[in-house]
């Protein structure tokens, strides 16, 4: 073979191999990542990020596990067969708790997104959350931030955890289907399985954490949502590679937000529309104000949490917990000075 034919050869291979092989000086270019309920809205800058080729822009294989809810994520990752979790924020102040170092490293939501609603056939007569007492309410998984802002608007209306009944149901047709068959008398849950069953008037919202303003009320300060958290020992070890994470979910922070409905619905995966694109976009209006323009954390939201916690949680209400340590913008800082315009 002559020197041309091979310099050619190996100029062809360069163009054609997949951008995560060349890891730019990245300490681990292939991770595990695992998320509960990912066909959610509520973790869509991690499907965009996915669809997109942002992870592989960055010189990422990301291999993304989807459990049925967000405990299972984080069990995934305190076992050992996860590097990093797609999931709500008050776990890393859960954990810090019990003795786990785990660290938010970018936002994706701003608000829960979560909403409570009672079903119309089982609770016709429904007054108020008290009347909760002794139902069956439906949560993706049981102990996920589905099943916490359960137990937090229960709280408020002084009914207990044990006063209910919570079965898990997932985050998908199997909710749905739970609903409208009347196995469970009230849900919480995400979109798009809320906006599907309020347009089949099959949910009546009692609780609605997609509005801002709702949520910050329902919480008392700002409540962070959908994030990426990992073990401080993995930041410590791998800051290149954090960076190259936080940098493709900021550039889809910032894709969605410049995105229309039309664009959403290119980019998802068919077997998230769940049959009815009108139901997806409608969904994706109702969610959009509560995902992150940019991946910054609140600095009032790590203390949010934890009152939300300690109101449910005893041993969390007595423990002396560094917020500080929950959470850090750093990585996002430097996203956007790479990414100012996404």
């Amino acid at each position: 073979m002559s020197l041309r034919r091979r310099t050619l050869i190996a100029s062809s291979s360069l163009l054609v191999a997949p951008v995560w092989a060349q890891p730019a000086g990245l300490e681990k270019t292939r991770l595990t990542l695992a998320v509960g309920g990912k066909n959610l809205l509520y973790y869509l800058p991690l499907t965009i990020a996915e669809q997109l080729g942002y992870f592989k822009a960055e010189g990422l294989e990301v291999h993304i596990v989807d459990f049925a809810g967000g405990s299972q994520a984080l069990r995934a990752l305190v076992g050992g067969s996860a590097d990093v979790v797609s999931g709500a924020f008050e776990h890393t102040v859960n954990m810090q708790a019990k003795g786990q170092r785990l660290r938010a490293v970018v936002l994706m939501g701003r608000a829960p997104q979560i909403v409570l609603g009672v079903n119309p056939k089982t609770m016709a007569g429904f007054k108020t959350v008290a009347d909760l007492k002794g139902k069956k309410i439906g949560v993706t998984a049981p102990g996920s931030s589905t099943n916490v802002m359960a137990n937090f608007v229960l709280a408020k209306a002084g009914l207990k955890p044990s006063d209910v009944s919570i079965i898990g149901v997932g985050a998908g047709n199997g909710a749905v289907a739970a609903m409208r068959s009347g196995q469970i008398d009230a849900l919480a849950n995400l979109d798009p399985v809320i906006s599907l069953l309020t347009r089949s008037h099959d949910l009546n919202i009692v609780s609605d954490t997609r509005v801002v303003a709702e949520a910050d009320k329902v919480f008392g300060g700002p409540m962070p949502a959908a994030c990426l958290y990992l073990p401080q020992a993995f930041i410590d070890k791998h800051p290149k590679t954090v960076q190259a994470l936080v940098n493709a979910i900021v550039r889809a922070n910032k894709w969605i937000q410049a995105a229309g409905p039309g664009d959403i619905i290119k980019a998802v995966p068919e077997a998230y529309l769940l049959g009815d694109r009108a139901v997806y976009i409608d969904a994706f209006l109702a969610a959009k104000g509560a995902l992150s323009p940019d991946g910054m954390i609140p600095d009032a939201g790590p203390d949010t949490a934890r009152r939300a916690l300690a109101s449910i949680d005893a041993e969390i209400a007595k423990a002396t917990l560094d917020l500080k340590a929950v959470y850090t913008n750093d990585f996002v800082k430097a996203a956007l000075a790479k990414y100012p315009k996404g």
